[in-house]
């Protein structure tokens, strides 16, 4: 019946593909899974080997095609050259380095499984790239993009996108050279228009840029609409001159990326790419052959191994080198445990070049499905993997830790009458309040700009995570009165839960005889948190609504209004 419905009309099979898409993405959203893993299934679930449903391949292939180019477009406005200027030796070293040792390893074990030289190079290639998306996704919702080891990691991540780019234009001089009526006169005439492209996105972003998104602007959906026309405009281009569509795209992208409307455009193209990434999925899905997919099994669970656990480390390997604690390396590693959506892009154009065959793309599409899956389940609980594994990567730390991790002094060694971690909007005007009246506070933070920032204001300030158990153990307690975390449990209600009972758990278990106080933003969690032995439970929200409440019935007087200082979100280092 569907497969009637669906040759009826392009209107009808669009419709059924939609809503086979968000019946899958429900699914794949209860079990915590990103879109990717749920629009690869979608792909295969209605391609050929499936109930085969796409009938409309071109238009299927126009969709797809423009999911790339702003996918590409996306990439391109976050390359700013402040943003890369910004990225630190340890991103930078990290990066390369991940991306180094794991074409090397990817390329032997691929040769080593039978593969030709050719596909065993695009295999290892498709296995350095990590997404972007998911993990700015997943540290997102944990909070930990500020954290020196989230910093870390999205700097390496900058880094591999550019090897994208890198990757990209490698492959389309390959096409050109390896095109019909090819050679080095049609190789010069592409390098010139890629030239005069180049130039006119740099005298664009010199002079038009920043006054023409200026005045569209004024209109929220007229700049969105100019970004969308920019960037199918240079796809086109890029495609006529031989670039291709993707490296059009991020051009497009690049002169938009110096104006300081860039993460406007790209919070609202977000949902259009991924609506149009759909169809590039469902079209890679009617080329699988789920026969290949079983013969790829063997192969996909030794690639899958190798980024699970070669990747994340190779990153931990690099990062003790380099001084950072095994606990910092381990995290930021995770980060790296799956291959993105450019790996499948690129074997697509390996493809379509004919570099490679199906069997290598279903191989790749398998590693991406499993990886992705399993890597998020990874970085959501790995705090909770960390004490598993820490004995085995003892070897990898070094002796001398990194200043980024130990840039603490005597700080914390002095007396104290309050430790207070978290030093956000809510306990950053704690520690002010404290400061201003002569308490003795220690301040604690995994923002290194947080500590930074706070030190410069007369704060005792460190470098910490209370869901480090090493660190907490470490701290002078002997004389402290209360511990404070002011972390909050608003977005999720059990990380954060969990990780103060276990702060709690563990300050009692190494003897602190002191108070403890915790945030939190649910009622329900009051009682939990008081078993575990937490002295006063604070309730930022409801607490602020009793002040106003005696405040306008006149029952408290005027409190001190105190500017603390903002340094989250609008001023990260790297963004995402």
């Amino acid at each position: 019946m569907l497969a009637d419905l669906v040759s009826a009309s392009v209107f009808y099979e669009v419709a059924v593909l939609l809503v086979i898409a968000a019946a899958v993405g429900l699914a794949g959203h209860m079990l915590r899974q990103p879109l990717i893993v749920s629009f690869i299934l979608v792909g295969i679930l209605v391609g050929p080997a499936g109930l085969d449903l796409v009938r409309s391949s071109d238009h299927v292939e126009l969709l797809s095609q423009l999911g790339i180019a702003l996918l590409l477009f996306l990439v391109g406005i976050k390359l700013d050259v402040k943003l890369i200027q910004s990225l630190g030796m340890v991103s930078l070293a990290t990066g390369l380095g991940q991306v180094a040792f794991t074409s090397i390893i990817g390329f032997a074990i691929a040769l080593g499984l039978g593969f030709d030289p050719l596909t065993s190079i695009y295999i290892a290639v498709a296995l350095t790239f990590s997404s972007t998306i998911i993990i700015v996704k997943l540290l997102s919702d944990k909070r930990e993009i500020d954290s020196l080891h989230g910093r870390i990691a999205l700097g390496f991540l900058i880094v591999q996108d550019l090897v994208v780019v890198l990757a990209m234009i490698v492959l389309s001089a390959i096409g050109i050279g390896g095109a019909e009526n090819g050679g080095a006169g049609a190789l010069l005439g592409v390098l010139l228009a890629g030239i005069l492209m180049v130039a006119a996105v740099i005298v664009f972003i010199r002079f038009i840029a920043n006054p023409l998104t200026a005045i569209l602007a004024r209109s929220p959906e007229l700049l969105l609409s100019f970004a969308i026309a920019l960037a199918a405009m240079f796809a086109a281009l890029g495609d006529l001159f031989g670039l291709g569509k993707e490296l059009g795209g991020l051009l497009a992208g690049v002169a938009l990326a110096s104006t300081p409307y860039r993460e406007a455009v790209s919070a609202r193209l977000a949902p259009l790419r991924d609506f149009l990434l759909l169809f590039f999925f469902i079209g890679l899905g009617s080329r699988l052959d789920l026969s290949l997919l079983g013969e790829n099994i063997p192969a996909a669970a030794i690639f899958s191994a190798f980024v699970l656990i070669g990747n994340p480390l190779i990153v931990v390997i690099i990062m003790g080198v380099m001084g950072y604690r095994r606990r910092t390396g381990f995290l930021a590693g995770l980060t790296v445990a799956q291959i993105s959506e450019f790996s499948l892009i690129f074997m697509a154009m390996g493809l379509s070049l004919g570099h490679v065959n199906d069997q290598a793309l279903g191989l790749v599409t398998l590693v991406g499905l499993i990886t992705i899956a399993a890597s998020t389940y990874m970085i959501t609980y790995s705090h909770r993997l960390y004490p598993l594994v820490e004995p085995l990567l003892s070897p990898f730390e070094r002796r001398n830790i990194n200043h980024a991790e130990t840039d603490n002094g005597e700080t914390a060694q002095k007396h104290h009458d309050i430790v207070l971690f978290g030093l956000g909007r809510y306990g950053g005007a704690i520690a002010q309040r404290l400061l201003n009246r002569g308490v003795s506070t220690l301040g604690v933070d995994f923002n290194p700009s947080a500590v930074k920032l706070w030190r410069e204001r007369g704060l005792d300030a460190v470098y910490g995570d209370l869901t480090d158990q090493e660190f907490l153990t470490h701290l002078p307690l002997s004389q402290v009165r209360w511990v404070i975390s002011t972390t909050s449990d608003l977005e999720t209600g059990v990380t954060h839960e969990d990780t103060r009972i276990a702060m709690i758990s563990t300050l009692r278990k190494f003897g602190f005889a002191g108070k403890i106080a915790v945030t939190s933003q649910r009622g329900a969690a009051l009682e939990r948190l008081q078993e575990a032995g937490a002295d006063l439970i604070l309730f930022p929200f409801q607490d602020a609504a009793d002040q106003a409440v005696e405040l306008l019935t006149g029952e408290a007087p005027e409190p001190e209004r105190i500017e603390t200082p903002e340094y989250s979100d609008d001023q990260r280092d790297i963004e995402d």
